[in-house]
Protein backbone atom coordinates (compact mmCIF):
# COMPACT_ATOMS: atom_id res chain seq x y z
CA UNK A 1 0.00 0.00 0.00
CA UNK A 2 1.15 3.43 -0.81
CA UNK A 3 1.08 6.37 1.98
CA UNK A 4 1.16 10.05 1.41
CA UNK A 5 3.74 11.19 3.63
CA UNK A 6 2.48 14.80 3.93
CA UNK A 7 -0.30 13.29 5.99
CA UNK A 8 1.44 12.09 8.62
CA UNK A 9 2.34 15.68 10.60
CA UNK A 10 -1.13 16.12 10.08
CA UNK A 11 -2.34 13.17 12.00
CA UNK A 12 0.63 13.84 14.48
CA UNK A 13 -0.32 17.01 14.69
CA UNK A 14 -4.27 16.09 15.92
CA UNK A 15 -3.20 13.51 17.86
CA UNK A 16 -0.89 15.96 20.00
CA UNK A 17 -3.52 18.91 20.09
CA UNK A 18 -6.66 17.17 20.66
CA UNK A 19 -8.31 20.19 18.87
CA UNK A 20 -8.81 20.63 14.90
CA UNK A 21 -8.45 24.59 15.57
CA UNK A 22 -4.82 24.43 17.23
CA UNK A 23 -3.92 21.82 15.24
CA UNK A 24 -4.34 23.72 11.86
CA UNK A 25 -2.93 26.51 13.90
CA UNK A 26 0.80 24.44 14.51
CA UNK A 27 0.63 23.35 10.92
CA UNK A 28 0.08 27.12 9.43
CA UNK A 29 -2.93 25.30 7.19
CA UNK A 30 -7.22 26.37 6.97
CA UNK A 31 -9.43 24.07 8.83
CA UNK A 32 -10.92 22.92 5.39
CA UNK A 33 -7.56 21.35 4.35
CA UNK A 34 -6.34 19.81 7.51
CA UNK A 35 -10.40 18.30 7.53
CA UNK A 36 -9.71 16.96 3.31
CA UNK A 37 -6.40 15.73 4.91
CA UNK A 38 -7.85 13.92 7.44
CA UNK A 39 -10.62 12.53 5.42
CA UNK A 40 -7.57 11.12 2.81
CA UNK A 41 -6.33 10.04 6.05
CA UNK A 42 -9.15 8.16 6.89
CA UNK A 43 -9.85 6.53 3.52
CA UNK A 44 -6.08 5.43 3.62
CA UNK A 45 -6.34 3.63 7.01
CA UNK A 46 -10.72 2.63 6.62
CA UNK A 47 -10.60 4.41 10.23
CA UNK A 48 -12.11 7.31 11.40
CA UNK A 49 -8.90 7.72 13.41
CA UNK A 50 -10.87 10.64 15.29
CA UNK A 51 -14.20 11.35 16.91
CA UNK A 52 -15.75 14.77 17.81
CA UNK A 53 -15.97 15.26 21.31
CA UNK A 54 -17.49 18.05 23.80
CA UNK A 55 -13.96 20.37 23.87
CA UNK A 56 -12.11 18.75 20.75
CA UNK A 57 -11.65 15.46 19.14
CA UNK A 58 -10.75 11.81 20.56
CA UNK A 59 -8.41 9.05 19.09
CA UNK A 60 -10.29 5.93 17.94
CA UNK A 61 -8.28 2.94 19.05
CA UNK A 62 -6.17 2.63 16.20
CA UNK A 63 -5.12 5.93 15.67
CA UNK A 64 -3.46 5.31 19.50
CA UNK A 65 -2.10 2.12 18.16
CA UNK A 66 -0.44 3.57 15.30
CA UNK A 67 0.58 7.01 17.07
CA UNK A 68 3.73 5.79 18.39
CA UNK A 69 4.93 3.91 15.28
CA UNK A 70 3.95 7.14 13.25
CA UNK A 71 5.91 9.86 15.27
CA UNK A 72 9.05 7.34 15.42
CA UNK A 73 8.88 6.72 11.58
CA UNK A 74 9.11 10.82 11.27
CA UNK A 75 11.84 11.22 13.88
CA UNK A 76 13.78 8.26 12.16
CA UNK A 77 13.57 10.49 8.71
CA UNK A 78 14.25 13.63 10.58
CA UNK A 79 17.48 12.04 11.52
CA UNK A 80 18.84 10.59 8.23
CA UNK A 81 17.72 13.52 6.47
CA UNK A 82 18.68 16.62 8.71
CA UNK A 83 21.76 14.67 9.57
CA UNK A 84 23.09 14.88 6.03
CA UNK A 85 22.72 19.03 5.91
CA UNK A 86 25.57 21.01 6.66
CA UNK A 87 26.04 24.26 8.83
CA UNK A 88 27.55 27.13 8.59
CA UNK A 89 26.69 29.78 11.56
CA UNK A 90 28.77 32.20 9.87
CA UNK A 91 26.36 32.06 6.89
CA UNK A 92 23.29 30.38 8.30
CA UNK A 93 20.10 32.27 8.55
CA UNK A 94 17.52 30.67 11.38
CA UNK A 95 15.09 30.96 13.66
CA UNK A 96 15.33 29.63 17.09
CA UNK A 97 11.80 29.66 18.89
CA UNK A 98 12.85 29.00 22.91
CA UNK A 99 11.01 28.89 26.17
CA UNK A 100 13.48 29.87 29.19
CA UNK A 101 12.26 30.31 32.62
CA UNK A 102 12.97 34.25 33.85
CA UNK A 103 15.85 33.13 35.94
CA UNK A 104 17.52 31.52 32.39
CA UNK A 105 16.19 34.21 30.73
CA UNK A 106 17.85 37.06 33.05
CA UNK A 107 21.28 35.04 33.67
CA UNK A 108 21.98 32.37 30.18
CA UNK A 109 20.28 34.19 27.27
CA UNK A 110 22.09 37.74 27.42
CA UNK A 111 25.24 35.61 27.07
CA UNK A 112 23.86 33.73 24.16
CA UNK A 113 22.87 36.53 22.05
CA UNK A 114 26.20 38.02 22.45
CA UNK A 115 27.90 35.22 20.99
CA UNK A 116 25.39 34.73 18.62
CA UNK A 117 26.34 38.20 17.70
CA UNK A 118 29.81 37.63 16.60
CA UNK A 119 29.67 34.13 15.97
CA UNK A 120 26.35 33.52 13.65
CA UNK A 121 24.89 36.86 12.63
CA UNK A 122 21.84 35.35 10.92
CA UNK A 123 20.61 33.42 13.93
CA UNK A 124 17.33 35.15 15.58
CA UNK A 125 15.55 34.42 18.61
CA UNK A 126 12.69 34.35 19.79
CA UNK A 127 11.35 33.75 23.24
CA UNK A 128 8.78 32.68 25.22
CA UNK A 129 7.82 32.35 28.76
CA UNK A 130 8.20 28.56 30.21
CA UNK A 131 6.86 27.35 33.76
CA UNK A 132 7.01 23.59 34.03
CA UNK A 133 4.43 22.62 31.55
CA UNK A 134 6.80 21.34 28.15
CA UNK A 135 3.46 20.83 26.23
CA UNK A 136 1.81 24.32 26.93
CA UNK A 137 5.58 25.58 26.28
CA UNK A 138 5.06 23.77 22.65
CA UNK A 139 8.46 21.51 23.31
CA UNK A 140 6.42 18.28 23.30
CA UNK A 141 4.76 18.82 19.94
CA UNK A 142 8.46 20.28 18.47
CA UNK A 143 6.87 23.73 17.79
CA UNK A 144 9.58 25.28 20.10
CA UNK A 145 13.17 24.47 19.91
CA UNK A 146 13.76 23.92 23.01
CA UNK A 147 13.37 24.83 26.46
CA UNK A 148 15.75 25.92 29.35
CA UNK A 149 15.18 25.74 33.01
CA UNK A 150 13.96 22.78 35.50
CA UNK A 151 12.31 20.13 33.36
CA UNK A 152 9.83 17.93 35.31
CA UNK A 153 8.14 14.33 33.79
CA UNK A 154 9.00 14.48 30.54
CA UNK A 155 7.83 12.40 28.20
CA UNK A 156 9.56 9.64 25.85
CA UNK A 157 10.17 12.00 22.40
CA UNK A 158 11.92 14.74 24.88
CA UNK A 159 15.65 14.93 25.22
CA UNK A 160 16.84 16.62 28.34
CA UNK A 161 20.44 17.51 29.26
CA UNK A 162 21.96 19.10 31.76
CA UNK A 163 23.08 22.33 31.55
CA UNK A 164 24.66 23.60 34.97
CA UNK A 165 23.68 23.76 38.40
CA UNK A 166 23.43 27.44 40.37
CA UNK A 167 23.58 27.79 44.28
CA UNK A 168 21.79 31.01 46.34
CA UNK A 169 22.73 33.79 47.89
CA UNK A 170 21.05 36.83 49.97
CA UNK A 171 20.95 40.44 48.93
CA UNK A 172 20.40 44.11 51.22
CA UNK A 173 20.53 47.42 51.00
CA UNK A 174 24.25 48.40 51.38
CA UNK A 175 23.20 50.79 54.30
CA UNK A 176 21.26 47.88 56.11
CA UNK A 177 21.01 49.52 59.86
CA UNK A 178 21.16 45.69 61.13
CA UNK A 179 23.18 43.89 58.88
CA UNK A 180 27.24 44.09 58.65
CA UNK A 181 29.09 41.83 56.58
CA UNK A 182 27.82 38.34 57.33
CA UNK A 183 24.17 37.06 58.25
CA UNK A 184 22.76 35.19 61.05
CA UNK A 185 20.25 32.55 61.11
CA UNK A 186 18.90 34.81 63.89
CA UNK A 187 18.98 38.03 61.44
CA UNK A 188 17.79 35.98 58.20
CA UNK A 189 14.19 34.80 60.57
CA UNK A 190 13.69 38.89 61.69
CA UNK A 191 14.13 40.06 58.55
CA UNK A 192 11.17 40.60 56.13
CA UNK A 193 11.69 38.79 52.83
CA UNK A 194 11.28 39.13 49.05
CA UNK A 195 10.16 36.41 47.68
CA UNK A 196 9.79 35.59 43.57
CA UNK A 197 7.31 33.55 43.15
CA UNK A 198 7.71 30.12 41.35
CA UNK A 199 6.44 29.80 37.51
CA UNK A 200 3.86 27.65 36.69
CA UNK A 201 2.55 25.00 39.24
CA UNK A 202 6.12 24.48 40.59
CA UNK A 203 7.43 24.27 43.93
CA UNK A 204 10.38 26.46 44.65
CA UNK A 205 13.23 24.64 45.28
CA UNK A 206 14.13 27.58 47.66
CA UNK A 207 11.00 26.28 50.20
CA UNK A 208 12.47 23.17 50.29
CA UNK A 209 15.99 24.02 50.98
CA UNK A 210 14.70 26.79 53.86
CA UNK A 211 12.36 23.58 54.98
CA UNK A 212 14.79 21.47 55.12
CA UNK A 213 17.54 23.54 56.94
CA UNK A 214 14.93 24.61 59.45
CA UNK A 215 14.68 28.26 58.28
CA UNK A 216 11.34 30.58 58.76
CA UNK A 217 10.89 33.37 56.42
CA UNK A 218 8.33 36.00 56.86
CA UNK A 219 7.46 37.28 53.83
CA UNK A 220 6.99 40.68 52.97
CA UNK A 221 6.04 40.71 49.43
CA UNK A 222 6.22 38.18 46.24
CA UNK A 223 6.90 39.17 43.28
CA UNK A 224 6.76 37.96 39.51
CA UNK A 225 10.39 38.76 37.93
CA UNK A 226 13.66 39.10 39.32
CA UNK A 227 14.36 42.47 37.64
CA UNK A 228 11.67 43.28 40.19
CA UNK A 229 14.07 42.38 43.69
CA UNK A 230 16.76 44.92 43.66
CA UNK A 231 14.58 48.21 43.08
CA UNK A 232 12.45 47.08 46.31
CA UNK A 233 15.53 45.97 48.35
CA UNK A 234 17.19 49.33 47.24
CA UNK A 235 14.61 51.21 49.28
CA UNK A 236 13.29 49.03 52.45
CA UNK A 237 14.92 47.16 54.68
CA UNK A 238 13.93 43.50 53.05
CA UNK A 239 15.85 40.56 51.99
CA UNK A 240 15.99 38.82 49.52
CA UNK A 241 17.37 34.85 48.97
CA UNK A 242 18.33 34.49 44.89
CA UNK A 243 20.17 32.51 42.94
CA UNK A 244 24.00 33.40 42.85
CA UNK A 245 24.34 33.96 39.56
CA UNK A 246 21.81 36.81 39.53
CA UNK A 247 23.34 37.99 42.82
CA UNK A 248 26.81 38.23 40.81
CA UNK A 249 24.73 41.22 38.13
CA UNK A 250 23.22 42.76 41.45
CA UNK A 251 26.77 42.86 42.84
CA UNK A 252 27.35 45.59 40.85
CA UNK A 253 24.32 48.29 41.89
CA UNK A 254 26.45 50.02 44.52
CA UNK A 255 22.92 50.50 46.58
CA UNK A 256 23.12 46.34 47.36
CA UNK A 257 24.99 44.01 49.33
CA UNK A 258 25.21 40.72 48.58
CA UNK A 259 25.80 37.80 51.45
CA UNK A 260 26.12 34.17 51.61
CA UNK A 261 23.15 32.87 53.12
CA UNK A 262 22.94 31.92 56.78
CA UNK A 263 22.92 28.08 56.18
CA UNK A 264 23.90 25.39 53.43
CA UNK A 265 21.11 25.84 50.81
CA UNK A 266 22.17 23.51 47.98
CA UNK A 267 22.17 23.93 44.34
CA UNK A 268 19.32 23.57 42.04
CA UNK A 269 19.76 22.36 38.31
CA UNK A 270 19.59 24.16 35.21
CA UNK A 271 18.20 21.88 32.09
CA UNK A 272 17.38 22.16 28.41
CA UNK A 273 14.97 19.86 26.59
CA UNK A 274 14.04 19.43 23.35
CA UNK A 275 11.89 17.26 20.66
CA UNK A 276 13.32 14.23 19.36
CA UNK A 277 13.36 15.06 15.89
CA UNK A 278 16.06 18.01 16.67
CA UNK A 279 18.54 15.55 17.56
CA UNK A 280 20.49 14.97 13.97
CA UNK A 281 19.66 18.57 13.46
CA UNK A 282 22.99 20.29 12.20
CA UNK A 283 21.90 23.77 13.18
CA UNK A 284 19.97 22.48 16.26
CA UNK A 285 22.98 20.27 17.40
CA UNK A 286 25.12 23.81 17.19
CA UNK A 287 22.90 25.51 19.14
CA UNK A 288 22.54 23.13 21.93
CA UNK A 289 26.52 23.28 21.91
CA UNK A 290 26.14 26.41 21.88
CA UNK A 291 24.25 26.72 25.14
CA UNK A 292 25.89 23.95 26.84
CA UNK A 293 29.37 25.78 26.47
CA UNK A 294 27.74 29.52 27.60
CA UNK A 295 26.35 27.65 30.53
CA UNK A 296 29.72 26.01 31.72
CA UNK A 297 31.37 29.65 30.96
CA UNK A 298 29.03 31.19 34.01
CA UNK A 299 28.95 27.98 36.35
CA UNK A 300 32.65 29.01 36.35
CA UNK A 301 31.85 32.70 37.33
CA UNK A 302 29.39 31.56 39.36
CA UNK A 303 32.12 29.53 41.56
CA UNK A 304 34.55 32.24 41.78
CA UNK A 305 32.30 34.33 43.00
CA UNK A 306 31.12 31.74 45.76
CA UNK A 307 35.03 31.11 46.78
CA UNK A 308 35.97 34.89 46.70
CA UNK A 309 36.04 36.49 50.44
Amino acid sequence: MRYDLNLLPVFVALMEERNVTRAAARLGITQPALSNALNRLRDTLRDPLFVRERYGIRPTQLAEEIAPVIADTLARLDDVILGRQQFDPATATRQFNIAPNSYVEFVLIPCVVAKLHQLAPGIKVSLAPFGNDLAEAGVISGMTDMALGRIVDPPENVIVQHLMDDGLACVVRAHHPGIGDSLSREQYEQLRHVNVRPPGRLKAGLFQALERQGLRRELAISVTHFLAVPEIIAITDYCATLPRLICNHLAKDTRLKILPSPADLGTFPVQMAWHVRYRQDAAHRWFRQLLVETAAELACIGDEGHNSP
